[in-house]
């Protein structure tokens, strides 16, 4: 490492395996804690804590919040200043081990040059412990230090150590994580946290201390490459300039650069940091900066290097660590945030997913909870976007719940899959409103949702029929017949379900343009699927259409005997049965499967003909 520079640790394991003790022991001992706070842990003793009173709880220099210190476990991530007493510094993140918070973990390991990943010697290695080097390896640290702690509790036997060693080694090595270093530690004794003791004669390894300090700072910058988001458009009178933090090269006034999602060249014209003028701005400065003339930057951009071919694109091959409840499949939509970029993205395909015991990957139809895996991802609009493995700060992203706004995912760019400017809509004479002119009517999508046996068909073969009498040009789109043809590659699991929405929106969409009214009958039991299909239309194209019947009399009409069938087990997906329906929160129209039919075929044909 550089003076300058800072040596970024995470921390990681699972619960129980003493990453607090240690983390806490290591500020302590190389007086990188104020002394009050040292003061106030030997006094503050959490739940169910046998630490005597007077003694310190180094756990506690780590854990902040009360519901920590409660439960015994770390929730949050802890960032602490380190000092490595050589010169440099680092900054530790202590990352929750519970499998709850393995999100809070993948962030940390996000910015991380170093992972201590900590291995209980009397508990073996457990899953968590294959997960944490699993996102390690994906996130790109490059140096795993492995301290097998609770080396005491084994009598510092050298066969556990070296048997634990070899099994984590050999996971790193088919991760991919070649600079690997072990070490036996005991954080509650403090052996090898600092200091080398007679405890393990057959050690002569470093401390841990010692390992830190060996590990060079590593950068995985492309050389001479430019990396500028835009964060902030500055105005004043008679200025316009823009603002960020200079993630990767450098840049000064003179320099010509791109703008990287569309292309446009530019010249800078000045530089500032902190306000003032400078020759030329490094990477990890916040910079503004005008251009000579004046070019249609805006939040969100990336700034490149002028002589560089490098475009936005729409379609990539991303790793990501699943963090959402509901599981990821394919067809689903959601927003990727990347810095200040942020656009729409399906999930064309799920690849595979890792068996983080073993780190072997095998194919997978979907990602459940804290599972890794690799997907293809297509973005409404070109994005800029590098590979993660060359520069972190611009290959790395958020999936985003376009619903709720939970954060579903994190994720990694592997590579770019084609580069969308090479695909253009194409614009013809002939529009939408000539088309609608011709037709005497606008064109709209009613899209009636709801369980099996609800009268979706029926109502939907109604409002066909009248509004075909008064001349409006309809077309219906029926769950079953598009299953005969479009969609027979398609089964009924959740992600085949999402996929079976999707196509059926898109197809909509498509008639629509062309001037009819689109009636569509479909289950579309998931609420994030119909969700992110009326995301595609203007709000006064798309009505959603509830069709509110009770299950028990879906299942006494059972026209077509599902129900039936669903209880003798022969259709395990049967919504209403083996899943869920998601009643829609905020439909267009709610009408009642046991009403009067002309009632709601009334209130549909109103919405149609506004």
């Amino acid at each position: 490492m550089t003076e300058t520079s800072i040596l970024r640790i995470v921390t990681c394991g699972s619960v129980d395996d003493g990453k607090s003790t240690l983390i806490g022991r290591l500020i302590a001992e190389t007086r990188s804690v104020p002394e009050d706070v040292l003061e106030s842990a030997r006094w503050t003793r959490r739940t169910g804590s046998t630490i005597p009173a007077g003694e310190i709880d180094f756990s506690l220099l780590t854990d902040g919040l009360e519901a920590e210190r409660e439960q015994g476990i770390t929730i949050d991530v802890a960032y602490r200043h380190l000092d490595l007493q050589n010169g440099n510094r680092a900054i530790i993140a202590d990352a929750p081990g519970h499998e709850q918070y393995t999100r809070n973990m993948a962030v940390a390991a996000s910015t991380a040059d170093v992972g201590i990943l900590l291995v209980d010697a009397a508990r073996g290695v457990r899953t968590q412990t294959f997960r944490h080097l699993s996102i390690c390896a994906m996130m790109r640290v490059s140096s795993v230090v492995i301290a097998i702690n609770k080396m005491d509790a084994a009598d510092w036997s050298e066969s556990t150590f070296n048997e634990l060693s070899a099994r984590v080694n050999q996971t790193a090595r088919e991760l991919g994580i070649t600079n690997v270093i072990t070490i036996p530690v005991s954080a509650l004794t403090g052996a090898f946290v600092t200091e080398r003791t007679a405890d393990a004669p057959w050690y002569d390894g470093p401390t841990l201390l010692e390992a830190l300090r060996s590990i060079t700072k590593a950068s995985t910058t492309i050389d001479g490459a430019l990396r500028l988001p835009v964060q902030l458009i500055l105005r004043a009178d008679n200025y316009r300039g823009y603002a960020g933090q200079l993630v990767a090269g450098t840049l000064g006034a003179g320099d010509e650069i791109k703008i990287g999602r569309s292309g446009v060249s530019a010249v800078v014209e000045s530089v500032t940091v902190a306000g003032a003028p400078v020759d030329r701005a490094i990477a990890g400065q916040a910079v503004g900066f005008t251009t000579v003339k004046e070019v249609d930057i805006t939040r969100g951009d990336v700034i490149i290097e002028g002589g560089s071919d490098k475009v936005g694109n729409d379609r990539f091959a991303v790793e990501v660590v699943w963090m959402h409840e509901k599981p990821l499949a394919r067809g689903r939509s959601y927003w990727l945030v990347s810095n200040s970029q942020t656009v729409a993205v399906t999930v064309t395909n799920i690849r595979d997913k890792v068996e983080v015991e073993t780190g072997h990957r095998h194919s997978t139809r979907n990602l459940q909870i804290n599972e890794i895996g690799h997907i293809e991802i297509a973005a409404d609009s070109p994005i800029f976007l590098d590979k993660y493995a060359d520069i972190r700060e611009t290959g790395g992203f958020l999936l985003v719940d376009r619903a709720t706004n939970d954060t579903a995912a994190a994720g990694m760019v592997l590579h770019e899959m084609r580069r969308g400017i090479n695909i253009h809509e194409q614009a013809f004479d002939v529009t939408r409103e000539l088309r609608e002119d011709l037709m005497g009517h606008k064109g709209r999508v009613l899209w009636f949702t709801g369980l099996s046996g609800s009268g979706k068909s029926t109502i939907a073969s109604e409002v066909q029929r009248q509004l075909h009498g008064r001349g409006i040009h309809t077309y219906v789109l029926d769950g079953d017949n598009v299953r005969l043809g479009l969609n027979k590659d398609l089964g009924f699991t959740p992600e085949d379900r999402a996929e079976n929405v999707r196509r059926v929106g898109e197809l909509a969409k498509l008639m629509m343009d062309a001037g009819l009214v689109v009636i569509v009958s479909l289950v579309s039991p998931f609420r994030e699927d119909r969700d992110a299909v009326r995301a595609g239309f203007a709000e006064s194209d798309f009505a959603e259409i509830f069709v509110d019947t009770p299950l028990e009399v879906c299942a006494q009409r059972d026209v077509k005997g599902l129900y039936a069938r669903a209880e003798r087990g022969e259709i395990p997906n049967m919504t209403g049965i083996g899943q869920d329906y998601e009643v829609p929160l905020n439909p267009t129209l709610t009408v009642a499967g046991t009403g009067e039919l002309a009632d709601s075929v009334a209130k549909v044909i109103e919405i149609a003909t506004k």
